[in-house]
């Protein structure tokens, strides 16, 4: 079938010339084009055809784009969606001085959200999270990373991922779950952390690829989680088992976790906030996505990831909301692209690059989507605007008004 995106304002096509990527300079190129449209066959983009001569084209279906800006479907690739209960009381506690640490000290955190999971049947998770993951498709979101990291047990990590896998057949979006089982220490292990992580190399990792639950792996390193060394000990047994990685690293405390990312080809490595100046230069030779979290910074009140000094360095930045209860309640990837403008000194093109073909990149999707090039999917973020500036300018508004996959139209205001 072929279908038309006729006569959009602008069309921000991220063109990577082949390379599927966008370190450090390259992302402030966008490539406009403009007096064009998109022609789709079969899901696929075919070709950009000039709006004179789009008239003559015998097509199947034409998606009106006038005086609209057409992106690549945007890539959120970093999010904690599958989580149920409120962890409202502790944004409280924090209003009043306490810090993230001392709230998980004191019983609070990760481990509270657990309890709410572990207490959720795989009916009532499915009815939590489904509208979340609407309202990402309703911000022209066309490809979402969910993460588990709420069961930490074998019983409830498995239910987690087989709820993300029920919207990854059912939702009309590319899903992709992540086995976040090393997220921290269940309480029934909390003196016992190497039986934990024998339960995890030795039950969960075998069982969730072999019934192809989540092909990536992730953990956080971190004082109050797991040490380098025991990450290093999962991701042995994740690499020997197939497994892609990520991880979460130089959050609060700089443990080594960006080494053992490395030392394992983690296709990515997320946070970054405490990043050492000696540790920047380490993306420049290395495949890794630095995928920066801005809206963790601003719920916290911490410092922000030096997304300037890793740009300059040749990094690939990518943006995510990291959307999860406790750290990061926030659900917008556009105003995470406002913040990135205001506090971490992105232009408008590094940041579009960040949640597109970047963030694509640290999904190990850049050859299938992220861009618009000939020859991917015909993924797409419609938005009502003169200027692609006024998506990061317009602080906490959605401005898109149709989102696109693989050419169908699957959100329209």
């Amino acid at each position: 079938m072929k279908k038309l995106i006729k006569n959009p304002s602008q069309i921000v096509t991220v063109d990577t010339n082949g390379k599927h990527c966008k370190n450090g300079k390259e992302s402030s190129q966008v490539n406009l084009l403009t007096g064009y449209s998109i022609l789709i066959e079969d899901g696929l983009i075919k070709d950009f055809v000039k709006n004179s001569s789009a008239e003559k084209l015998k097509v199947d279906f034409i998606i009106d784009a006038k005086d609209k800006i057409v992106l690549p479907g945007l890539v959120e690739c970093h999010t904690h969606t599958a989580f149920a209960g409120s962890r409202a009381n502790e944004f409280l506690m924090r209003l009043k001085g306490a810090s993230y640490e001392e709230i998980a000290e004191a019983g609070g955190g990760i481990i509270s959200t657990v309890k709410s999971v572990r207490q959720s049947s795989f009916e009532e998770l499915i009815a939590i999270i489904k509208p979340r993951i609407e309202n990402f498709i309703s911000q022209g979101i066309t490809t979402l990373e969910i993460k588990s990291g709420y069961g930490l047990s074998y019983y409830d990590e498995i239910k987690l991922l087989q709820v993300i896998n029920y919207f990854k057949k059912s939702m009309p979006i590319d899903i992709v779950p992540t086995f976040l089982g090393a997220h921290t220490f269940p309480p029934e292990y909390k003196n016992d952390h190497q039986n934990y992580i024998k339960l995890i190399t030795d039950e969960m990792l075998p069982f969730i690829i072999k019934n192809n639950l989540a092909e990536f792996v992730d953990a956080f390193c971190e004082k109050s989680a797991f040490s380098a060394n025991e990450v290093d000990k999962i991701f042995s047994k994740a690499v020997k088992l197939g497994y892609k990685l990520r991880l979460h690293t130089e959050q609060f405390n700089n443990i080594g976790g960006l080494d053992v990312a490395i030392k394992h080809n983690s296709l990515s490595a997320d946070h970054l906030e405490v990043i050492s100046e000696n540790d920047i230069e380490k993306f420049s030779y290395s495949e890794i996505v630095a995928v920066l979290l801005p809206g963790v910074s601003f719920f916290l009140g911490c410092n922000y990831a030096p997304a300037r000094t890793l740009i300059d360095s040749g990094a690939a930045v990518a943006l995510s909301t990291d959307f999860n209860p406790g750290s990061s309640n926030i659900s917008s990837l556009h105003f995470i692209m406002s913040l990135a403008a205001l506090q971490m000194k992105m232009s408008a093109e590094e940041i579009i690059s960040a949640v597109t073909i970047n963030a694509a990149k640290a999904l190990d999707l850049q050859t299938k989507l992220g861009s618009i090039e000939i020859g991917k999917q015909a993924d797409f973020a419609v938005f009502d605007a003169k200027e692609y500036s006024e998506i990061i300018y317009n602080i906490g508004s959605n401005l898109n008004v149709m989102t696109v996959k693989k050419g169908e139209i699957i959100f329209q205001k």
